[in-house]
């Protein structure tokens, strides 16, 4: 029940609990439970954020990446992503290799993608273990090592990365 679940979350909210206000803006990004409104998601998000909840900086960032409620602006995502990275929250760490890697919202800088990526790979996030394995199989900031690449493509395909599992044919691995 979406519209229970906002009533309580905003009961939490508003005496300052940040994971409450976290929910409470999924839901009002999502639509769930109340009418869609980014710019309100962004109002719970950033009362969270500021408050160090990783996953509202996470969201947050997101908000300001794709214009959503706020003016599109890459430097404060990268901003609110990177204060979540640094609390260790894998999903902000591999956009922040994402935004390196491409370099289509910050100067483009292998190294950096590569220790990004790598922070979200030992955690376990498959994406990133992915892109590490390509970094290594074509050499990009690093030095290009085979066997690297495919240990990495297999972490990531053993947790369904349709990618890693392509590369890992490609390559001829089992």
């Amino acid at each position: 029940d979406y519209a229970k679940a906002v009533e309580w979350y905003r009961k939490s909210a508003e005496q300052g609990n940040a994971i409450a206000q976290s929910n409470l803006g999924v839901m009002y990004e999502h639509g769930q439970g109340v009418t869609q409104d980014y710019a309100e998601a962004v109002n719970w998000y950033r009362k969270s954020a500021e408050q160090g909840n990783a996953q509202a900086q996470y969201n947050l960032g997101l908000m300001y990446d794709n214009g959503k409620g706020v003016t599109q602006d890459y430097a404060e995502a990268l901003k609110w992503y990177r204060l979540a990275a640094e609390q260790g929250y894998a999903q902000a760490q591999s956009r922040i290799g994402d935004i390196y890697y491409y370099g289509k919202k910050a100067k483009q800088d292998f190294p950096e993608a590569f220790k990004w990526y790598r922070k979200a790979a030992e955690q376990g996030h498959a994406y990133a273990q992915y892109s590490l394995g390509y970094m290594y199989e074509y050499g990009k900031g690093i030095t290009q090592d085979r066997s690297e690449a495919v240990k990495w493509y297999r972490k990531a395909a053993q947790q369904g990365n349709s990618e890693a599992q392509s590369s890992l044919a490609r390559l001829g691995e089992k």
